[in-house]
C-alpha cells in the first residue's frame, strides 16, 4: 500500500512522520503540578534516553466522563497554568484536549498540539477551529469510524490552510465495553495523515465499570509491540506513579516505574517496522 510522506511540524525539531518516533505521554488529566512535572521529568529523561521526540500530554477537563459523578477537572485556567508551568519547565511540547469550538484559540496560546477526541471527531467547526490556531492538530478516529473515512476530517483541518494534523487510532468497538484494533487500519489512515497509536485506550472497556471505564492493560505491550511494527508515526501513553488513585482512567495507564522498559521495548519494535515498512506484496 502506497503512503504519501505527511509530516505534522509540532516545534523546532519536533516532527512527527519524521525519522524519529514521536511520544505524547503524561498522565490522563491535570490533577496537580507535583503530579505533572514527577511523570513529565520521568518520561522526558527515558525519551531521550530511547531516541523519541517527547510531548507532555494532560487533559484540562474529560468532558467525556461516564459519569457526571466522575473527576472532570481542576479547572481551565489553573489547568492551562499547570500546563504552561510544565512545558517552560521541562522544555517540551504541550498536548491536551479541546471540546468546545470556544475553546480553541485560548488553549492555543498554551498548548503546541490541539487535540481532537474520538467522540468529537466529525464536529466541522471544532476541526475548524483548531485548524484556525495554527497549531497542530491530532485527531482520534472515532470508535465508530472506518479508518479510510478519517481522510474527511484530515480535509476539513487543511482547509482552513493548516497542513499540520495526524490521526491516531483507538480501537473499533465490538459489541458493548469492548474495544479492538484492527491494524490494518493504521496503513490506511497513514495515507491521508500520519499516524499516532493511542497504547492506552486502545485497552480501554468503556463504561465497562458501571459509572466509569475498565481496562485490561496487560494488553497492552501486546498492541503496542504490532503498531510499532508496522511503521507508524508516534505513541500515545498515559502513565501514571499510583495507577490505581489516578483521579481518570486508572486501569489502563502504565505504571510510571514500568515506562522506561517500555518505551525500550517500543523502540525496538519501531525501528524492526521501519526497516520493513515498504514491503509489500502485490
Amino acid at each position: 500500500m502506497n503512503r504519501t510522506n505527511h509530516t505534522m511540524h509540532i516545534r523546532e525539531g519536533v516532527v512527527l512522520g519524521a525519522d524519529k518516533p514521536v511520544l505524547f505521554s503524561g498522565p490522563c488529566a491535570v490533577e496537580s503540578y507535583d503530579i505533572c512535572i514527577e511523570i513529565g521529568s520521568k518520561v522526558k529523561s527515558w525519551a531521550d534516553q530511547y531516541g523519541f521526540s517527547y510531548v507532555f500530554k494532560a487533559s484540562f477537563d474529560k468532558a467525556n466522563r461516564t459519569s457526571s459523578g466522575s473527576f472532570r477537572s481542576i479547572g481551565m485556567d489553573k489547568s492551562l497554568e499547570v500546563l504552561e508551568r510544565v512545558g517552560k519547565t521541562l522544555n517540551v511540547p504541550l498536548v491536551t484536549d479541546i471540546h468546545e469550538s470556544y475553546q480553541a484559540a485560548e488553549v492555543a496560546e498554551v498548548v503546541d498540539v490541539l487535540q481532537i477526541p474520538a467522540f468529537l471527531c466529525r464536529q466541522t467547526d471544532l476541526l475548524l477551529a483548531a485548524g484556525q490556531t495554527g497549531k497542530a492538530v491530532k485527531i482520534k478516529r472515532g470508535q465508530f469510524m472506518a479508518p479510510e473515512d478519517m481522510q474527511y476530517a484530515v480535509t476539513k483541518v487543511r482547509s482552513t490552510g493548516n497542513e499540520n494534523v495526524c490521526l491516531t487510532e483507538r480501537g473499533f468497538s465490538l459489541g458493548y465495553h469492548n474495544l479492538v484494533v484492527d491494524m490494518r487500519g493504521l496503513p490506511i489512515m497513514r495515507q491521508f495523515a500520519p499516524v499516532v497509536f493511542d497504547i492506552t485506550h486502545s485497552v480501554q472497556q468503556p463504561g465497562g465499570q458501571g459509572g466509569s471505564s475498565g481496562g485490561q492493560r496487560e494488553f497492552a505491550p501486546i498492541l503496542a509491540r504490532a503498531a510499532a511494527a508496522t511503521g507508524i508515526d508516534g505513541f500515545f501513553i498515559e502513565t501514571h506513579p499510583e495507577p490505581a488513585k489516578a483521579l481518570s482512567d486508572g486501569p489502563n495507564l502504565i505504571p510510571l516505574h514500568r515506562m522506561g522498559d517500555f518505551l525500550n521495548m517500543l523502540k525496538e519494535a519501531w525501528l524492526l517496522g521501519r526497516k520493513f515498512q515498504d514491503f509489500a506484496v502485490e
